[in-house]
């Protein structure tokens, strides 16, 4: 049976963990498998509770983190070379930055016969200064020419890598888009809704806007805030507002709301514009008890929470960036605006914040859109498919 050796960034909520954790699990019988992750950020929320889940020991290594330091990456490196030399797998497959630099060089180096590397997003605008971000397009166009495959999780992030980036040519990109086990957001939606609007004290009418992710620069969360000041000037409606993770930024972001007039609460209390509430992990109760989902991003790659929000039937207020068009229907389940516009944005949530039957409508049409599209057992098959043929030409 062929062995695959699975790195993912770090144990962090988010895609690459549920999508590296169904894979480990569901090739099972096909492909034996080893899943290995670096640690998440303090700020971040664990996810091993996925992994766990799903029966697999995973196995951590320490050194390999987030931000880039050049003692702890070596070790990493090392660390990463002696598994792979151990284990001899057939297939190393990176998801993410970090793990796709050192994970890819240690398998070349050891000549592994297949690599593959998945692009969960990209660093190539918005992230750093010029020369940053040159630096990193030439390492990652070297990563690219000792890769097997690349796979890209949207088709605007294929036309991105290819044609705009020049990272790689198209004949060694696969678009498999991510995959999930959505059926949780369509049970228990009555029961989880009171769960949640009791216990941020929402009235009946009140209308609840939920971001998920974490607190950082990309996510441009001051954006949505100006949004909301602009939405609130303006609605005949009163709505609350849940900013469902945490980060780097949490604080400074708490100051800009004061700057803004905006009432913050970090708890439960009233009366507050605007909720910090840290990290949930049932985010099937959040987006139950919510009514809109928005994000705000200046690059995205797929974002998890807007297919979760379609799961959940819940309408989509977004920027129009990374492979976002290709994860929602424009107009029909999402408004999209251009970064940066915040009268765009804020006219697109005061529309859905004021129309009961606009989100009624646009949320129907969601778990339509996602419940084949972006389901795990398609995921695992697509993979599957790409592995069998790897294979076969060695």
């Amino acid at each position: 049976m062929p062995r695959v050796l699975r790195i993912i960034n770090r144990f962090n909520l988010g895609g690459p963990t549920y999508n590296a954790a169904y894979l480990s699990a569901y090739l099972d019988g096909d492909y034996e498998s080893l899943l290995i992750g670096g640690m998440k950020d303090e700020s971040e929320d664990s996810s091993e509770f996925i992994v766990e889940e799903l029966g697999l020991e995973a196995r951590i290594i320490d050194k390999m983190r987030r931000p880039i330091r050049p003692h702890k990456d070596l070790e990493a490196y090392r660390q990463l070379k002696e598994l792979i030399g151990d284990y001899k797998p057939d297939v190393v497959h990176t998801h993410a930055s970090k793990p796709g630099a050192l994970g890819r060089y240690a398998a070349h180096k050891l000549g592994v016969p297949v690599i593959v590397h998945t692009f969960h997003g990209h660093v190539f605008h918005s992230y750093f200064n010029p020369a940053l971000t040159a630096f990193y397009k030439r390492l990652e166009r070297s990563l690219a020419r000792i890769s097997t495959a690349i796979v890209a999780i949207s088709d605007k992030q294929k036309e991105e890598l290819v044609y705009q980036h020049h990272i790689c040519p198209a004949e060694k990109v696969e678009v498999i888009p991510l995959g999930f086990d959505l059926q949780r957001f369509q049970l228990d939606i009555a029961g989880k809704r009171t769960r949640f609007r009791k216990r941020y004290g929402l009235k009946e009418g009140d209308v609840a806007i939920c971001i998920v992710g974490r607190l950082v620069p990309i996510k441009n969360h001051k954006l949505f805030f100006e949004a909301v000041k602009w939405a609130k000037a303006r609605s005949k409606k009163a709505f609350k507002v849940f900013v469902v993770g945490d980060g780097e930024l949490r604080a400074e972001l708490e100051a800009y709301c004061k700057s803004l007039g905006l009432i913050y609460s970090g708890g439960t209390e009233d009366p507050a514009d605007i909720h910090f509430t840290s990290w949930i992990k049932e985010v099937d109760e959040v987006n139950a008890g919510c009514d809109i989902m928005v994000l705000s991003s200046l690059n995205e790659g797929t974002p998890v929470s807007l297919i979760e929000a379609q799961a959940a039937n819940l309408p989509i207020v977004s920027t129009e960036v990374g492979g976002i068009s290709d994860v929602v229907i424009k107009g029909e389940t999402a408004l999209l605006s251009p970064v940066g516009d915040v009268e765009a944005f804020g006219h697109n949530l005061l529309k859905l914040i004021d129309d009961d039957e606009l989100r009624a409508k646009m949320g129907e049409k969601g778990w339509l859109h996602v419940k084949d599209k972006f389901h795990y057992r398609r995921l695992v098959e697509d993979i599957r498919g790409l592995y069998d043929r790897l294979l076969m030409r060695i």
